[in-house]
């Protein structure tokens, strides 16, 4: 077991509240396709896969973590949703070209891997990312900068794909309204 792998374990062990999907999605929904296949990266206990479970979509759910996969797993069956979740370390085998409707990505960073979720996207398809940004109003989420954007970075990793909404505040204005410290993107391929 990597200590990643460990640590996220430990994380997903703890007790939780109501799980909600990533601002992205929640906010974008309406933009997803009524059928295709679905990826949701980086999934951790899946509120992302099951707003879009619930959408109509199959869900591919993917997470290094055993214990969230396995509560993921509890959840669908319980719900009957039409997610299948799996232990997969998607660094070690990206996704496959050509063959995911649409991705969804929250607060995981990658840098490498992103031309590969551009690669995995059929025609058409989507892509909602959302992660932490450098710019932060609060210190919150991760300190490392492999895990963190720089100003419009997002653009730039997927520049091969069409924009279709695009969120990124940074520090300006009042720091009570808006998305703070994360950029979204929605993108077509």
């Amino acid at each position: 077991m990597s200590s990643i792998q460990a640590k996220w374990d430990a994380a997903y062990s703890q007790p939780r509240g109501d799980l909600k999907a990533a601002t992205v999605l929640q906010q974008n929904q309406f933009l997803l396709p009524t059928e295709g296949r679905a990826l949701d990266l980086a999934c951790g206990l899946g509120a992302n896969s099951v707003l879009l479970a619930k959408a109509g979509l199959k869900v591919e759910a993917w997470d290094l973590s055993p214990v969230a996969i396995e509560q993921l797993q509890q959840q669908a069956t319980n719900e009957e949703l039409t997610i299948y979740p799996q232990v997969h370390d998607v660094i070690k085998s990206p996704p496959k070209l050509n063959s995911f409707d649409v991705i969804v990505v929250s607060f995981f960073l990658d840098r490498a891997l992103c031309s590969s979720l551009v690669a995995a996207l059929k025609p058409a398809g989507l892509l909602f990312y959302q992660t932490h940004c450098q710019q932060k109003v609060i210190q919150q989420g991760p300190s490392n900068p492999d895990y963190l954007l720089a100003d419009n970075e997002l653009l730039a990793l997927f520049s091969d794909l069409k924009v279709r909404v695009y969120n990124e505040t940074s520090t300006l204005g009042d720091h009570q309204q808006g998305l703070r410290n994360q950029a979204f993107l929605v993108a077509e391929k």
